[in-house]
């Protein structure tokens, strides 16, 4: 893929702006203050997305409301990794109709990786006629042009071409009050793991330009943002495609290089393109988090080709202990998919022993959800839900066994913390997350809300530690 077809030209951006613009007047003849709801499903890359799409709203005049009931403007940010997800979509789009009953002049959106499945559009052309705009993630970038062309011609729009991919710098971005901000790093997937859909709905990698990263990170820190996550479908690949020379790790190291008191997380990592150089340089940075969350999806080598995953059982053993010996007290997390078509019992129980080997602090588990167009989709898959669910019992009940005695071995410890924000539980009003990104309900006053902190550790369960603050 050539640089120059994935760069958006400053002219087409600019033309963007100029239809926030038209935007703006268009309500501003009317006298109208429009509103906008933004409902985002999903992973932390749709999450960034959709703070992009809310900024580029409030250019258009409109103001933000979590209400659909007030929104002249409802958009859906759509996510397609698990089945769930997409039938709470198709849940709210039905909902939707009574709105759009009540107030026949609201705009319905449906963007998102949903959006780029041409099932999904098809599905919406022929079945939810209230929805006006649908597009995918390569279009977001002129969401202004399309959402014109809605209020313009009072017809459907539909962006959903299998374009390439591209990146589009300086989009306005409403981000969230607080701590905690997302920097997309890369777009896209070239891996190809036959039960992800990913890589067809969000084209190929792309990696943005090294200093366009670096200034954003720098401007987070100077706005007083204090833990800062690096986004990627795959950002152990960054700088592939750039052809500098430059890869993930070098952007690690200058990033730790910018002055200030803030943390560097990121996600999400593959264990094929994870190297020592990259916990070398996590281990001597003083900004990066000793955190890792290094998804293996299975402990079983039949089931990791099957997944075309392109590491072994070993090889993953092998890159977690590295990191374990070169940052003491790393904390380490997972995806894992119990239950993908052909997996028997036998192979299952290969994954509950690696997480027993391993030690994890805390896993994303989840029982495998088909995704059409997928190759994994079309495989024999034997095994009942009611096996899948045996097997799925057993690696909760091992791992969160696991997490319960890795929490309480911090009871009577002094943590480091970061205050973020505030909590439902009267006696532990505060929340706040240690470096290794675990959760710690504390005692303290309001004050300490964004603020580092250091807390003793009072007591703990499998899924938070309690303290207060010193």
């Amino acid at each position: 893929m050539e640089r120059e077809n994935v760069l958006i030209p400053q002219a087409d951006l600019d033309r963007q702006r100029e239809f926030e613009e038209k935007i703006r007047r268009l309500f501003a003849a009317r006298e109208a203050h429009p509103a906008a709801c933004v409902d985002t499903f999903g992973c932390q890359q749709n999450v960034a997305d959709g703070q992009k799409l809310m900024g580029m709203l409030e250019a258009s005049g409109f103001t933000l409301t979590q209400d659909p009931k007030e929104a002249d403007l409802v958009l859906l940010n759509t996510c397609a990794i698990r089945e769930h997800a997409e039938d709470r979509v198709f849940g709210n789009l039905g909902a939707l109709t009574h709105t759009k009953k009540e107030n026949p002049e609201q705009v319905i959106c449906l963007c998102g990786c949903m959006a780029q499945e041409p099932r999904v559009s098809e599905r919406i052309k022929k079945s939810y006629p209230h929805v006006d705009l649908v597009f995918g993630p390569q279009a977001l970038w002129k969401f202004p042009e399309l959402l014109w062309q809605v209020y313009e011609t009072k017809k459907r729009v539909f962006s959903v071409q299998d374009e390439h991919g591209t990146i589009a710098e300086g989009i306005p971005v409403v981000r969230e009050k607080g701590v905690k901000a997302w920097v997309s790093i890369m777009y896209g997937c070239n891996n190809f793991c036959s039960y992800c859909i990913v890589p067809y709905v969000r084209g190929r990698e792309r990696s943005r330009d090294p200093q366009a990263v670096l200034a954003e990170v720098r401007q987070l820190v100077e706005a007083g943002y204090k833990d800062i996550t690096l986004l990627g479908q795959n950002v152990n690949s960054y700088g592939n495609d750039l052809d500098l020379g430059y890869h993930f790790p070098d952007l690690l190291a200058d990033i730790d290089q910018i002055p200030g008191e803030y943390l560097i997380r990121f996600m999400s990592s593959h264990p094929k393109d994870a190297t020592p150089r990259l916990f070398d340089v996590m281990a001597a940075s003083s900004h990066v988090a000793k955190q890792l969350h290094l998804p293996f999806q299975s402990g079983n080598d039949r089931v990791l080709k099957e997944m075309n995953r392109r590491y072994t059982r070993q090889q993953y053993l092998d890159l977690v202990n590295y990191a374990k010996r070169v940052m003491p007290g790393l904390v380490l997390t997972s995806d894992v998919i119990i239950g993908f078509p052909g997996e028997t019992e036998e192979e299952a129980m290969d994954t509950v022993s690696l997480v027993e080997e391993v030690g994890f602090d805390a896993l994303f588990t989840f029982i495998y959800s088909p995704r059409p167009g997928t190759k994994a989709a079309v495989m024999p898959d034997p095994a009942t839900r009611a096996e899948k669910q045996k097997w799925f019992d057993k690696l909760l009940e091992v791992q969160n066994n696991m997490s319960a005695k890795l929490h309480a071995a911090y009871v009577g410890k002094t943590v480091r913390v970061l205050v973020d924000g505030e909590s439902d539980d009267p006696e532990y009003p505060l929340t706040s997350r240690t470096e290794g990104n675990r959760l710690v309900r504390l005692k303290g006053d309001k004050a300490l809300i964004g603020q580092f902190a250091d807390v003793a550790v009072t007591g703990s369960n499998t899924w938070a530690l309690y303290g207060e603050a010193i």
